[in-house]
C-alpha cells in the first residue's frame, strides 16, 4: 500500500492551468492512430453513398425507418438494434479488460478530432516550443493571421462534422441543397450549430480536460483494468536507476538503467502524463510514448521496448496463464457470440413483406344461409420496401375454403402497416374439427422483384 501511495504522489493531472502542446513524432503507433482516425473520417462519408434511388444508409426517424443498403429496419425489428448495442458494449468491456483504453487512445471521437486540431495547430504554429512562444508573444499582424487561420479551419471542421452527422438522418444531397438555398429546417440548423460549437470547444480548447471531467468512461475504466491487463507500461526493472548518457562511459561500464531521463515520453503525451510513474487517470493509452522511447533507444543502440504493451503481472514475472485460459475471456466471448448469432438470425429472416393475422373474436364464426361457416380476420401487411406494393392475398390449408373478394388487390404502403379485413368461408361438411389450421399468403411485386410472406392462423367452426 505504501508503494501505491508513493507512486500516486508522482501522478500528474493537468487541471487546465496550462495548455499542453504535445510533440508530434513519427512511429508505428502514430501510424496506427492515423489509421483509426481514418476509419471515422471515412465513416462520415457514408451518407453520400447511394443505393438505387435513395441514400445507402439513412436513419429516417420521422418515418421510423432505418435503411442500411438493401435492408430496411422498422420498429418491429428494433430488437436487433438491442443485440447490436449489447455486442458493442461487451466488445468495449472485453477490449478494456484485455488491452486497456484502446477506445480512448485510438477510436474515441474526442481523441480523433483533438488529434486533427492539434495537427493543424502544429502545421500553422510550429513545434511545441514555438507554439508556447507564440502564445506568450504580444498580439501583432503575424500572430493574428496565424491564430485566425487556425480558428477558421477549426470552425470549418466543426461545421462539416455537424453536417455529416445530420446527413445520417436526412438525404445528404437534399441537405446541402437546402443549406445553399437557405431553406434548411430549424431542427437541422440547431443540430449543425451544436455540433460545430461542441467540436470547436471540446477538441480545440478543452481537449484532455474533456476526458478528465466530462467523460464517465475515464472513471469506469479503473474497475475494468487489473494486473493482467496489457497496457503501455514502463519497464522499471530495466530502466532504473535513470541516468543521462555520459561521454567516455561504455555500455559495459555504466551503472544506470536504460532510461536516460530524456522526457520524450512526456513530450509526446497528449495529456502530459509521465508513464514512468505507473498507470494514471490521465493516460488514454494511445501508445505514443512507446514510439518516443523506441526512437531514443534506437539512437543509443539499446534494445527497444523499455516502454511497451505489457501487463503488470508479466512485468513482475507473475503472469503465466495464456490469454485463452482466462475465464473472463470465455465469458465475454460467449455473450458476444450469442449477440452476433441473434443479429445474424434476425438479418437472415428479415423479409421485405410481413403479415400478421388477427382472428375476430366477436363472433368467432358465422353460419351463412348456404350452410357454410364464415370467419373474419384482420390482416396487417408490413411493407419494408421504399415503394408501395400491390399485394394479393390468398389462403391454403383447408380444402374447399373460399376467400371472399380474392381478386381484390391491396396496396401495401411503403414503410407502414396496411390493414385489410378479409372473410373466409368453408362448407360445414368439410370441417372435421372445431379448429383447423389455415395459412394466409401475401404476394406482391416491386419492379422485377417478387416478394412473398405467409402466416398461419386457425379457422374456427362449431363443436362436433
Amino acid at each position: 500500500m505504501e508503494e501505491l501511495y508513493d507512486e500516486a504522489e508522482h501522478w500528474q493531472l493537468n487541471t487546465g492551468e496550462e495548455t499542453i502542446h504535445a510533440k508530434r513524432m513519427k512511429g508505428k503507433w502514430r501510424s496506427y492512430k492515423w489509421y483509426a482516425n481514418s476509419f471515422w473520417l471515412i465513416l462520415f462519408l457514408g451518407p453520400y453513398l447511394r443505393w438505387g434511388d435513395r441514400q445507402a444508409v439513412l436513419f429516417d426517424i420521422p418515418n421510423r425507418q432505418f435503411h442500411i443498403f438493401g435492408v430496411t429496419i422498422l420498429p418491429q425489428d428494433f430488437w436487433m438494434l438491442s443485440l447490436t448495442l449489447l455486442f458493442f458494449a461487451i466488445l468495449l468491456a472485453v477490449v478494456t479488460a484485455l488491452a486497456g483504453r484502446i477506445w480512448c487512445g485510438f477510436f474515441c471521437f474526442q481523441t480523433v478530432w483533438t488529434d486533427i486540431y492539434a495537427w493543424i495547430e502544429d502545421k500553422l504554429e510550429g513545434a511545441p516550443q514555438k507554439r508556447r512562444k507564440l502564445d506568450k508573444a504580444p498580439w501583432n499582424v503575424n500572430k493574428i493571421r496565424i491564430k485566425l487561420t487556425k480558428h477558421l479551419l477549426w470552425l470549418v471542421i466543426g461545421f462539416l462534422t455537424g453536417i455529416s452527422f445530420v446527413a445520417w438522418f436526412v438525404d445528404a444531397f437534399q441537405l446541402w441543397a437546402d443549406l445553399v438555398s437557405f431553406t434548411l429546417g430549424s431542427t437541422a440548423i440547431i443540430s449543425i450549430a451544436l455540433f460545430t460549437v461542441g467540436t470547436y470547444v471540446l477538441a480545440g480548447f478543452l481537449r484532455e480536460q474533456t476526458c478528465f471531467w466530462l467523460c464517465p468512461y475515464a472513471r469506469i475504466q479503473a474497475v475494468m483494468i487489473d494486473n493482467t491487463t496489457v497496457v503501455p507500461t514502463y519497464d522499471f526493472h530495466r530502466g532504473e536507476p535513470r541516468g543521462r548518457v555520459k561521454k567516455g562511459v561504455s555500455e559495459e561500464e555504466r551503472t544506470t538503467g536504460d532510461c536516460v531521463d530524456c522526457n520524450q515520453c512526456i513530450a509526446v503525451c497528449p495529456t502530459g502524463v509521465d508513464i514512468r510513474h505507473g498507470q494514471q487517470e490521465g493516460c488514454i493509452m494511445c501508445a505514443l510514448c512507446i514510439d518516443a522511447c523506441d526512437s531514443v533507444m534506437k539512437k543509443l543502440g539499446r534494445p527497444t521496448g523499455l516502454i511497451r504493451y505489457e501487463s503488470l503481472d508479466a512485468l513482475n514475472g507473475k503472469e503465466s496463464r495464456p490469454l485463452l485460459k482466462r475465464p473472463r475471456v470465455w465469458v465475454y466471448s460467449i455473450i458476444m457470440t450469442a449477440a452476433l448469432l441473434g443479429i445474424g438470425y434476425g438479418m437472415s429472416t428479415l423479409d421485405a413483406l410481413e403479415i400478421k393475422v388477427i382472428h375476430s373474436r366477436q363472433p368467432l364464426f358465422v353460419l351463412q344461409s348456404d350452410g357454410s361457416i364464415q370467419n373474419k380476420y384482420t390482416l396487417k401487411i408490413l411493407n419494408k420496401m421504399t415503394g408501395d406494393i400491390p399485394a394479393k392475398i390468398s389462403i391454403s390449408g383447408i380444402d374447399g375454403a373460399i376467400l371472399v373478394d380474392a381478386d381484390l388487390v391491396t396496396t401495401a404502403r411503403h414503410g407502414k402497416v396496411t390493414p385489410r379485413t378479409v372473410f373466409v368461408r368453408v362448407p360445414k361438411k368439410l370441417l372435421k374439427q372445431e379448429t383447423t389450421p389455415i395459412i394466409f399468403h401475401v404476394e406482391g411485386q416491386l419492379g422485377e422483384e417478387l416478394l412473398k410472406a405467409q402466416r398461419e392462423s386457425i379457422f374456427i367452426g362449431p363443436r362436433y
